[in-house]
């Protein structure tokens, strides 16, 4: 129910029959900050693209508006526009298998493709079994507040008694335990029976993921009822390195291939006209 309730909002926001969005231009990606992971003092070795062949990308398309089934039954989203676009950069020819997610590992290590594209998170665990790229998105943990609370700055001292709802679980519970000692937790067995928690005020804050917060705020089930509050957090051993794309270990071409069409798209604006179009209500 949580990912049909998702994926309905998610289409509404983005209206994903119009075209992308330049990233100057006016409409819903405007105030929205695009985030850039490349260093321009970093010079990324350009690949020798004649030695480049078909590139097999595996995703799956529970994910919405990373992966997901489009009009036509094709793999669509962020992550697959995007795989595309540096396919068109190498000028190489690709295809996008759709795969279950906790198989996509395994199947890339038994070379049934050739790259993982599915917002896979940079960790210990997954490097142990595959190599990224450089990563090119982060999702930040956020806090929200209903919009009557009259609370800006966010920090463990700032937050003392307060009550704060959060998914059992996760790796946002594990943080606020680790750092917000003081406050007083509120463990939901879901992101939806927290924000309807927040809404109905039986909790003063909600922590949690950033982007599936920002749809939730901007959609129609939130009632206008909250909105963000105080900064972004980032931190590595809870939350990832962030998302990169997975090739088996040792292929350096492929990877490093990868890594300089990646920062060409963020060159030519083709990254940033990607995202706005994906994320045009901002998360940071």
């Amino acid at each position: 129910m949580r990912r049909l309730r998702v994926f309905a909002t998610v289409l509404a926001l983005l209206g994903l029959a119009a075209p992308l969005l330049p990233a100057q231009a006016a409409g819903p990606g405007d105030g929205v900050r695009v985030p850039s992971f490349w260093d321009p003092k970093r010079r990324p070795e350009r690949p020798d693209l004649g030695r480049l062949g078909l590139i097999r990308f595996l995703t799956e398309e529970d994910y919405p508006p990373f992966n997901f089934k489009g009009a036509d039954n094709n793999p669509t989203g962020f992550n697959v526009d995007l795989a595309r676009a540096i396919c068109e950069e190498l000028k190489v020819a690709c295809t996008v298998q759709v795969r279950r997610f906790d198989t996509l590992l395994d199947a890339l290590n038994e070379n049934r493709g050739d790259a993982v594209v599915a917002s896979l998170a940079i960790t210990p665990q997954t490097r142990a079994k595959a190599d990224f790229t450089d990563r090119y998105y982060r999702t930040p943990a956020r806090f929200v507040a209903r919009t009557d609370l009259d609370l800006v700055d966010l920090k463990p001292e700032t937050v003392i008694g307060r009550s704060v709802a959060v998914v059992a679980g996760t790796a946002h519970e594990a943080y606020l335990r680790a750092f917000f000692t003081e406050t007083s937790l509120k463990p939901f067995p879901s992101l939806e029976a927290a924000e309807e928690a927040l809404k109905a005020k039986q909790v003063d804050l909600l922590f949690g993921d950033g982007i599936q917060l920002a749809f939730w705020l901007n959609g129609t089930t939130s009632a206008n009822c909250c909105a963000f509050r105080g900064g972004v957090f980032y931190e590595s051993r809870y939350f990832g390195e962030g998302v990169g794309i997975a090739v088996r270990k040792g292929n350096e071409p492929l990877r490093r291939a990868f890594d300089w069409a990646l920062q060409k798209l963020w060159e030519k604006g083709v990254y940033t006209d990607l995202y706005l179009r994906y994320f045009p209500i901002g998360f940071f």
